[in-house]
């Protein structure tokens, strides 16, 4: 595996960055990044430049519409499910979001919604809970007791509630009343497990970015931040505890990358996402610690810090936490 980034992986990072730093309404926004090309990564890109992305997403707090539309357009992909829908979520003409997993445990893949054929069309009826984006999504790739479906959300039969979470994070319940969709595409464990482990490895290199944006302001506050006369950076106290939050950063960057780059080269990768879930949890810890060195000022909801600590607190708990995740290495073969 590659620690150091290619010239064509910091090449895409800046264009991503530079598109997410601007001051663009959430549609505009949309729209330059499907112009971009973000958005067509899953056919014309890798896993790994899927994850250069969401770094960089986690780091500019992008709306996880994003996000949730690029996994859905992966299961798509991945799984040969709703392939009408691939160039509509690729181009940004249509908004996707998927239900494969149970949202406490990623390993569990129970199929919460039934599937009943009629003659010649298939009907779903169920609920899936804790469905991000689903509120915006014009498609919903989930699995039933018959295989997995992409389920149109403009048809009838669909309701969808909001759950309130910590820091608005947008989920909801998804309820299926008899709702016709295409025949259910068969998958085996292996196929699904291994979309379900690189969502969640993606996810962790939205924790590191938003570690990385945190930890910048952290030093750059603690060079400014005076007490006793002097900067409280060059205190050895607060020196120590950004170290801390360096070596985590570090670590969780690591361990994401090695999933990703074991994923996206075929193999199911649950011993290393399991490891990446462990370390990407540990940036709710460094969010924590940044509060501690802004001191009062990181508890002032106008600087923003608990935008970043809010999302690194959702995602490193949905799909399971740490814990959960070291229960993913017991019997893992591959």
């Amino acid at each position: 595996m590659r620690v150091i980034p290619s010239q064509d992986e910091r090449d895409l990072a800046a264009m991503c960055r530079s598109v997410l730093a601007a001051d663009l309404e959430p549609d505009a926004q949309w729209k330059a990044l499907a112009s971009a090309g973000v958005l067509g990564l899953v056919v014309d890109g890798s896993l790994g430049d899927i994850g250069v992305f969401c770094v960089e997403a986690g780091r500019a707090l992008c709306p996880r519409v994003v996000q949730s539309t690029v996994y859905a357009a992966l299961a798509v992909d991945w799984l040969g499910v709703g392939s009408a829908w691939l160039p509509r979520l690729t181009s940004g003409e249509a908004r996707g979001t998927c239900a494969l997993f149970n949202p406490r445990d990623a390993a569990d893949a129970t199929p919460r919604v039934r599937v009943r054929r009629d003659e010649d069309t298939w009907r779903v009826s169920g609920e899936v809970r804790y469905v991000a984006d689903a509120d915006r999504a014009d498609v919903i790739i989930t699995t039933t007791d018959g295989g997995v479906v992409a389920v149109d959300t403009a048809a009838n039969g669909i309701d969808i509630e909001a759950l309130p979470i910590m820091g608005g994070f947008p989920v909801f319940t998804v309820r299926f009343d008899d709702v016709l969709v295409d025949e259910p595409v068969p998958v085996d464990d292996e196929q699904l497990r291994r979309t379900a482990n690189a969502i969640v490895a993606l996810d962790c290199l939205d924790l590191v970015g938003v570690g990385e944006a945190v930890i910048d302001r952290t030093v750059d506050y603690t060079k400014m931040r005076e007490q006793f006369g002097r900067p409280i950076a060059s205190f050895q106290a607060a020196q120590h505890i950004v170290a801390d939050m360096h070596i985590a950063l570090a670590a969780a960057r690591l361990a994401a990358q090695s999933a990703t780059f074991w994923i996206g080269r075929g193999r199911t990768a649950t011993r290393e996402t399991a490891i990446a879930r462990m370390r990407a949890a540990e940036i709710k810890k460094v969010t924590l610690d940044a509060h501690q060195l802004h001191g009062g000022m990181g508890y002032v909801v106008d600087t923003g810090l608990h935008l970043f600590s809010e999302r690194a607190r959702v995602l490193s708990t949905l799909g399971g936490g740490a814990d959960i995740a070291a229960k993913w290495l017991v019997g893992d073969a591959q």
